[in-house]
This record gives C-alpha cells, structure tokens and sequence, in this order.
C-alpha cells in the first residue's frame, strides 16, 4: 500500500513539474457532411429533394488546454455556430410561392483528449454536446386568392380587394432539440511566433444529431395584396390571430395515440436533424509558463 503511494505521488509531481496551460481563440467555416434530406424544392414539372446540415456556417471557438507532459493534454472549448441557410420547403407553380430556410443558431462544448505528434503538429478526439440555441425557421408564402374570396373580403372590410390579389405570409418558427451527444476529431499545425504566442490552423469535424424536442412560432404576420403590390389589409393574421388549423407550439413525440389526432392537436412525431460537419479553423494561443519553466529560475 504505502509502494503504491509513492508512486502515485511520484507521478503526480511528474506531472505537475512539467504542467502547461494554454487558451485559444479561433475562427472558421464549417461544410455540412453526410447531410440528410431536408427540404423540397417543388414546380410544375417536378419535385427534388434538398440536403444539408445544419453545422454548415460561421463558427468561433475559446478553447482552455492543459497539458499534464510533452505529448498529452485535455483540452475543453466553448463554440458558437451562426448556421448557413439551409432550404426546408421552395415552391414555384401558378398562384404560389414559397420560400422557406431554416439556420442554426447554436452554442456547444467540448472536452477532447489533445495529443501532440511534434511540436508543430497535433491533434484532438473527444465528446461534444449542445449547449443551447436553436433552428430557426423564416418562411415567406404569397398564395392567390380565388375571385369569390376577393368579393367577400372586400365587402367584410370595405375597401378594394380585386381579383388576382394574394395573402402575403412572412413567419418565424424556433425549433428546439433535445440533449444530444456527439464527437469531435481534429488535426491542426502551430507555428510560434514567440515565447508565449503562436498561430495554428486546424482541420475539424464534428459528428452529431439533434432529435427535436419542442417549437414554438414567434413571428407570424398575413397581409392581403393586390395586384399592383399595395395592401389592402394589414395584419389580416398575425400572431394572436393565427389562421386556423395553425398552432403556436409543437410538441414533439415518438409515438401519437389516435385520440392524439384532433384537431388543434401540438403533437408530431419527432425526428432528428444533422448536425455534422468539416470545416477549417484559424486561430491564435497564448501559453502560460510552464510549472518546469518556473523551477528553473
């Protein structure tokens, strides 16, 4: 037992004897990888799919590495991903429009083992999750009403609705998921350009899902519009006011019971959105002194 101490402690002062901290900041882009159907892109003549990822976009990262020897170290970074517009639903044909993108706005960590090959190269394995955030969807729709519904509405609100004029749709819906868990895999080469700051730049990928939780509509407006492009109606819904059949929040479930299926009904059955990615980091480090570098004084 006391043989097993020491050399515990030995190790210990091993370690601590050579201990270094280093923080970073970086910077990059990121390119969705085994993206997943997300969208549809609809015509007169046909119908295709979109695929993606949601972790394509800008992102910055703060990374904190402690290095317990020359070669290994565990290092713990916070990021933010401001996601690139990724097509949900796209519709052209006679008397429709649609548009509609979703992005990712979302915060995440990381805890990786760091292991370096020299002193220039290195690389990082480890956990990642999200931290917060969300999908969010922006959607615009201009459907034409038929000439029936112009006639109505113009007498219900008194003013000129003519024939060929349009509800106009801008909306905006939050999803969010539930706790996922993915990995992350680096490779990276720093160049110092002195004693305490050096400049690296790295490959990195990031493996991960989120299965939807919960959404919420937060931005809903329809105005009425004429031909010419005036409205006629302002605010004809909105978000207190949201067409029938609409609702402001979903719930999102792995099964739904027929007594489920009524209408007014918030629940869908879940499904799971990529968030994987490869993208190129830029970035700068500043090192502390090391424990062995302050004994030698």
């Amino acid at each position: 037992m006391k043989h097993s101490i020491i050399v515990v402690l030995a190790l210990l002062l091993s370690l601590t004897s050579y201990a270094q901290f280093q923080v970073s900041a970086s910077g990059g882009y990121a390119i969705g990888s085994a993206g997943m159907k997300i969208g549809e892109i609809q015509t007169v003549n046909k119908t295709e799919n979109t695929y993606g990822s949601y972790g394509e976009g800008l992102n910055t990262q703060i990374r904190g590495t402690y290095f317990f020897n020359d070669t290994f170290g565990a290092d713990l970074s916070l990021g933010y991903l401001y996601g690139d517009d990724q097509t949900v639903l796209e519709i052209n044909a006679p008397g429709v429009e649609v548009d509609a993108v979703a992005r990712a706005r979302a915060f995440g960590a990381a805890l990786s083992l760091v292991y370096k090959f020299n002193n220039n190269v290195y690389g990082r394995l480890g956990a990642l999750v999200k931290l917060g955030g969300k999908t969010e969807a922006v959607a615009y729709q201009n459907m034409v009403m038929s000439d029936d519904q112009a006639a109505g509405l113009s007498q219900a609100y008194g003013t000129d609705i003519p024939s060929g004029s349009s509800f106009e749709t801008n909306f905006v819906e939050d999803y969010h998921g539930q706790f996922p868990l993915g990995f992350v895999a680096a490779i990276g080469y720093e160049y110092p350009i002195s004693t305490n700051f050096s400049v690296f730049a790295e490959a990195e990928y990031y493996g991960i899902s989120l299965k939807r939780k919960d959404s919420e509509i937060v931005e809903f407006n329809t105005d009425i519009v004429r031909p010419d492009g005036t409205t006629a109606v302002q605010g004809f819904y909105s978000l207190d006011n949201l067409p029938e059949g609409t609702n402001k929040t979903t719930t999102y479930v792995d099964e739904i019971a027929p007594e489920d299926n009524y209408e007014g009904s918030s629940k869908e059955l879940a499904v799971k959105v990529p968030y994987s990615s490869f993208g190129i980091n830029f970035g700068i480090t500043y090192k502390f002194k090391s424990a062995s570098a302050d004994t030698t004084r």
